[in-house]
């Protein structure tokens, strides 16, 4: 135990080097659950869910996501090291053993943000049923992490999967959505959610809500064993690739084509999502507040005929942020040894920008292809323009937030930002004009410019286009100094 002890703290230690990531890990929960919670609570009106009780499922979640992304980072990064110090003589059981105590440290400390931010905010009226709900959704995604990173090498690829299942079972489990469709069952907190906010399910069986949420937990929990004993026995080798702006460009998409996986991602992760969204959404109407010839109107549309374009520009930021993250982020160490060889950086930097172009265009390709499909928009030319413009503008940030924050915080911030503006903030399923807050985000003017090309038979959001252009003016600056800060740098 004492050199389970030393490891366990070795990896703490490793992890708070980067002094955000204690912060984002205590921040990001702390946030969703304070903005996302009553707007959430609202939708699960509108889409047949449990209401009030959301609030409560919010640290779940929060905690659970968390815990599965900080996971995968333990378990992807340190495979060749802990395959080392299994050669060295140090016994798996206790390697493993610290890898697990350090990814539940870092879920019990998420879990512990988003319960005191739950607690100023609405109170908490069973405290112990919460808090073990909590921690059954910090276990079970943990493993999701584990094995995540033990089976998906890419960490934009193990990211967007969790992501994937964490959107699959928020959005269309028994809290948001309707607790008795069969289909979600079988989603990983499925129960969990259930018995955390006292919503007996009656299709439980013998085991009931508790049992089969204990289940799912304990399953998790020797599914996280399993994962990390597995991976000691494993090591890859890590490449880099650059080049000049053609050649560059060309090795560029080469390396990406070589991961087939993530090009199905950033098809079928959009897909899925456009689609459910307009399967789930109930049979009413809807006011929005939109502007027509010049004059603010306030039509009332049926909600099962809009849902879904209002969604897209979700599933396309998302993982625009995370492609603009991980390209800039995968090359760093090979782009500084090319600039200090001589390679001019506003070349290099537009090589990598071709590459999150690429990764982009197709998710975007993919997202309106579907949307056509259950989706009529007024203007398709303006609707097609605002969602290209949502999806530059993710990218650029993505690309801005791998230099400041790194992989692990990077992902928090870019799965954070996007859902907070247009999942909440901006979303017309919840209020018909966003709020003050709101209107500061990125998404604003592009979102308004959507909304008038999906809805309305005439162009009148000028002034919100020229909001949106000049945050992808202001992030495309940004961006080129911090890549040109980071390129300077020698390699370590």
């Amino acid at each position: 135990m004492t050199d389970t002890a030393v490891f366990a703290r070795r990896f703490f230690a490793d992890y708070w080097r980067n002094p955000v990531n204690l912060l984002v890990l205590i921040l990001v929960p702390v946030v969703f659950v304070v903005v996302a919670a009553g707007p959430m609570a609202d939708a699960a009106k509108l889409l047949g869910g449990t209401g009030p009780s959301v609030e409560t499922a919010t640290a779940g979640w929060a905690a659970g996501f968390l815990a599965g992304i900080a996971m995968y980072f333990q378990t992807r990064a340190a495979r060749a090291a802990d395959r080392r110090l299994v050669l060295a003589g140090l016994p798996t059981a206790r390697l493993v053993t610290a890898r697990l105590l350090t990814g539940l440290g870092l879920a019990a400390i998420a879990a512990t943000a988003a319960l005191l931010a739950l607690a100023a905010r609405t109170g908490i009226d069973e405290p112990g049923r919460v808090v073990a709900g909590t921690a059954m959704f910090a276990v079970i995604y943990l493993a999701i992490g584990a094995l995540a990173g033990a089976l998906v090498r890419s960490p934009v690829n193990g990211t967007v999967l969790i992501l994937f299942a964490w959107i699959l079972d928020v959005f269309f489990g028994p809290a948001l959505g309707s607790p008795d469709r069969i289909a979600t069952r079988w989603l990983p907190t499925h129960f969990v959610t259930l018995w955390m906010v006292d919503l007996p399910s009656r299709h439980g069986g013998r085991l009931g809500d508790l049992g089969w949420a204990l289940a799912w937990t304990l399953g998790a929990l020797v599914l996280a064993v399993l994962v990390v004993t597995t991976t000691t026995r494993v090591a890859h080798r890590t490449r880099h690739h650059a080049g000049q702006l053609v050649t560059g460009l060309r090795m560029g998409l080469r390396d990406y084509r070589r991961n087939p996986v993530l090009w199905a991602l950033l098809v079928v992760v959009p897909v899925i999502f456009i689609w459910l969204s307009k399967v789930i959404t109930p049979g009413q109407t809807t006011s929005l507040s939109l502007v027509e010839d010049g004059r603010t109107v306030t039509p009332t549309f049926w909600l099962p005929n809009v849902h879904a374009g209002t969604m897209t520009p979700i599933a396309i930021t998302s993982l625009a942020a995370l492609a603009g993250l991980f390209v800039v982020l995968d090359a760093r160490t090979g782009d500084q040894r090319l600039a200090l060889a001589g390679f001019r950086v506003p070349a290099l930097l537009a090589a990598r920008l071709g590459v999150i172009a690429a990764a982009v265009l197709l998710t975007t390709a993919a997202s309106l292809a579907v949307t056509a499909m259950v989706f009529d928009a007024r203007q398709w030319g303006v609707f097609i323009a605002a969602n290209l413009l949502l999806a530059a503008t993710y990218a650029l940030l993505g690309v801005c937030l791998g230099p400041v924050f790194g992989r692990v915080s990077g992902v928090f911030i870019a799965f954070l930002v996007p859902f907070l503006d247009l999942g909440i903030g901006q979303s017309p399923m919840l209020r018909a004009e966003p709020p003050a807050w709101a209107q500061a985000l990125p998404g604003y003017g592009a979102y308004r410019v959507l909304l008038d090309g999906g809805l309305t038979g005439h162009f009148d959001t000028t002034g919100p286009l020229l909001l949106g252009l000049g945050w992808l003016v202001v992030l495309g600056v940004l961006a080129t100094l911090l890549f040109r800060r980071t390129s300077s740098r020698r390699p370590a």
